[in-house]
């Protein structure tokens, strides 16, 4: 006679490959941050979390997704405010004061993410590239959202430009909140700078923008 041993409900599965997922990117952030991404290898992670390198693999499939691990929200976050704006909100008012929220809340995705780590992606010529790839992949899913939002196709210049036009502030601070963390700067100042600065940088597009794909 045998004896089967349980099988986990769920979500308590779930909970552990969180857990372990959290634990490598934890010991693979530090190890960046200590030598260098492009210096740490992939073994180098899997040693200092104690597990295997396939394992490290089957959750990262790429070694710079383990340094930047908010990829997915980061490229979604334009849209999905414009898809989730209030009614009789524009686009640009929309993203005008999600912007502000997040400086309030020192978000990471909007910059926030420490003078170590700003550094390390900084330095890498990966990560910066990455990082790149991936203030493109939110224009382009911003403007998939502006194209439902105002009945348009993505294709078409006036979609497209506005996109492009809104993708370059959020772009344009987010560098500034690297280069204000990088010159030493504590976040509380930062974060006033910003938004003096946001004011700005969004009052350009008011002309044009303000009635943009209202709700």
């Amino acid at each position: 006679m045998t004896t089967e041993t349980p099988t986990p409900p769920a979500g308590l599965r779930e909970a552990k490959k969180q857990e372990t997922r959290q634990l490598i990117s934890d010991h693979a952030t530090r190890l960046f941050i200590a030598q260098g991404f492009e210096r740490t290898t992939i073994a180098e992670i899997a040693a200092a979390a104690r597990v295997a390198k396939k394992t490290v693999t089957n959750y990262f499939a790429r070694k710079e997704d383990l340094a930047l691990d908010h990829q997915e929200e980061f490229a979604a976050s334009l849209a999905r405010t414009v898809a989730d704006r209030l009614p009789e909100e524009s686009a640009l008012a929309a993203l005008r004061r999600a912007f502000a929220h997040a400086v309030a809340a020192q978000d990471p995705v909007a910059g926030f993410s420490g003078r170590e780590f700003a550094a390390m992606v900084a330095e890498s010529p990966t990560l910066s590239t990455c990082l790149r790839g991936l203030h493109d992949q939110r224009e382009h899913q911003l403007a998939q959202a502006l194209a439902e939002a105002t009945g348009t196709s993505i294709d078409d210049i006036g979609t497209r430009t506005a996109a492009g036009l809104l993708g370059a502030v959020h772009r344009v601070l987010f560098q500034r909140i690297q280069e204000l963390t990088l010159a030493g700067q504590p976040n509380d100042r930062i974060a006033r700078t910003i938004t003096t600065e946001a004011g700005q940088a969004f009052d350009i597009l008011e002309p044009a923008l303000s009635d943009y794909a209202t709700a």
